[in-house]
């Protein structure tokens, strides 16, 4: 056994007060000695913390505990050192930006497309009448994805939705979504539903669940996270490099930011290159006057911002006071 865990989990449910349950609930993980990254928004939860076994267990017994998150899914990596440094928790409007706010367009909580279990998942990917679509960003499906999967050009979720016309030669298919942990999936899968897709389904838990429960056979390569290991191994059964180092060509999947701080770009680069690009993507940046220094990882740690309380039901208050004293 390891002596960290990581918990990657996400819920939608609503949160009344949402700006001052972040404020409380990052002193709570801190209380624990929790680091991660969580964004709190009106419509619930998506979070990726780490810490000892005791102290992640206490955090998931006390969501559980919570009726509004009773139901979350928590996925369990053991790592050799917590994923990240420092703990941030932060208020957002939606807890993955996809622009698509209203709920009474996309509610999650209301439909979406059917869950599949990943043994289910791994049965039906083969089908002729099936199209298995990853709606995660380029940087993410270029180092890992599943073979024969359908991609879309898109550098953020928030550009899924002007996609949507691209697909329309799969409406008579299944159209079997997945993303890192599920969380993408749900507001995907509904507005496919939304835009007249008639049979959507979504892998529960996502490529994270796939991996511990079906081995991760067809995926290929390795699957993109948001914390300091940057990229994780995911299958067992059948494993596959497929991306290549971005300078020289060479088979890796090793993934990195750029250390030009302006650039900050997500890509893959050999070792070797690594260490004679200083962890840049391009000779230009290499002589970028913040550039970052090199330490052969290529992950960052952004400081975290603290909440500030005093402001925090500001917009709110502005929102309540009488249009005539505005």
């Amino acid at each position: 056994m390891k002596k960290y865990q990581t918990l990657l989990y996400y819920c939608y449910s609503p949160i009344t007060h949402a700006e001052q349950f972040a404020a409380d609930h990052l002193l709570f993980c801190q209380s624990l000695n929790l680091v991660g990254r969580i964004i709190v928004a009106d419509e619930g939860l998506n979070g990726t913390v780490s810490g000892t076994p005791e102290a992640c267990r206490t955090y998931m017994d006390a969501l559980h505990a919570d009726e509004r998150f009773a139901h979350t899914d928590f996925k369990i990596d053991e790592v050799d050192q917590p994923s990240f440094i420092k703990m941030h928790c932060r208020y957002k409007p939606e807890i993955v930006h996809s622009g698509l706010r209203d709920p009474k367009v996309i509610d999650p909580n209301t439909e979406t497309g059917k869950h599949l279990e990943p043994a289910e998942f791994m049965e039906m990917k083969d089908r002729d009448d099936v199209i298995v679509l990853d709606v995660r960003s380029n940087y993410e499906h270029q180092v890992g994805r599943f073979k024969n999967a359908v991609t879309l050009d898109i550098e953020n979720f928030r550009e899924f939705p002007q996609k949507i016309n691209e697909l329309a030669q799969y409406r008579d298919k299944k159209i079997l979504t997945y993303c890192t942990g599920g969380i993408k999936c749900e507001k995907a899968s509904a507005l496919l539903l939304k835009e007249g897709f008639k049979d959507v389904y979504q892998l529960h838990g996502g490529i994270i669940k796939y991996g511990k429960e079906a081995g991760g056979k067809d995926f290929d390569g390795k699957c993109y996270v948001f914390d300091n290991r940057v990229t994780v191994d995911v299958n067992h059964v059948n494993p596959k490099v497929i991306s290549q180092c971005l300078n020289c060509g060479a088979q890796t999947d090793r993934m990195i930011n750029c250390a030009n701080p302006e650039c900050n770009e997500h890509f893959t680069q050999c070792e070797a290159c690594g260490w004679s690009m200083e962890g840049c993507c391009s000779d230009t940046c290499t002589t970028h006057p913040r550039k970052r220094p090199y330490d052969g990882t290529g992950y960052y740690v952004k400081l975290p911002q603290p909440v500030n309380t005093e402001k925090l039901s500001k917009r709110k208050q502005q929102q309540a006071m009488p249009s005539s004293s505005l």
